[in-house]
């Protein structure tokens, strides 16, 4: 769960919150942290060395769900960020999609390390391929540089609501190399 749960989707906030996170500062070094909401607990946002990680929106929970409700409440997901998607393509130009299987392998197989921001994301149940933009020029504080954007729908299992998160990097956002996976 997140502390989004119980709010609606709304476009024009979720595009005001990833213009925001883009602008947001991020940790240079350091370890890889989640936080949560100080009133409830659940999940509000992950730091680590050069990326945050945050809920936009997160659906109800699919206890005792199946099809064709289950269809829907994906459906809905996929189309929030399809919403979410087509608006940042306005904005920042078209995204490209990188994969996660590749790392989602080796982070559940043993294999090589998983890059800290791919780790973080597996830690919050966001296993969804990523929706990427980048680099964009983020004036922000500071004039922050370059930076990569990327949304994301994803769940723990089949019971947990679907969550739309999305994420700022400082350094690109590309698909690992399968060598060997």
């Amino acid at each position: 769960m997140t502390a989004r749960a119980g709010e609606p989707f709304a476009l024009p906030r979720a595009v005001a919150e990833a213009e925001q996170l883009l602008a947001t500062p991020v940790p240079p070094t350091g370890p890889t942290t989640a936080q949560g909401d100080p009133a409830t607990g659940e999940w509000a946002a992950t730091d680590g060395a050069g990326f945050r990680i945050v809920p936009l929106w997160e659906g109800d929970p699919l206890t005792g769900v199946y099809a064709p409700e289950w269809n829907d409440a994906e459906e809905a997901a996929e189309a929030h960020l399809a919403a979410l998607a087509q608006e940042l393509d306005h904005r920042w130009g078209p995204h490209a999609t990188v994969r996660l299987h590749v790392p989602l392998r080796q982070w559940q197989g043993g294999g090589p390390p998983v890059d800290p921001l791919f780790q973080a994301l597996f830690a919050e149940d966001l296993y969804g391929d990523l929706t990427v933009w980048g680099p964009i020029g983020a004036a922000g504080p500071g004039g922050l540089g370059d930076r990569w954007f990327a949304v994301t729908v994803g769940h723990s299992d089949g019971d947990a609501p679907l969550v739309l998160a999305a994420l700022v990097s400082e350094g690109p956002l590309t698909e690992p190399d399968d060598a060997g996976w």
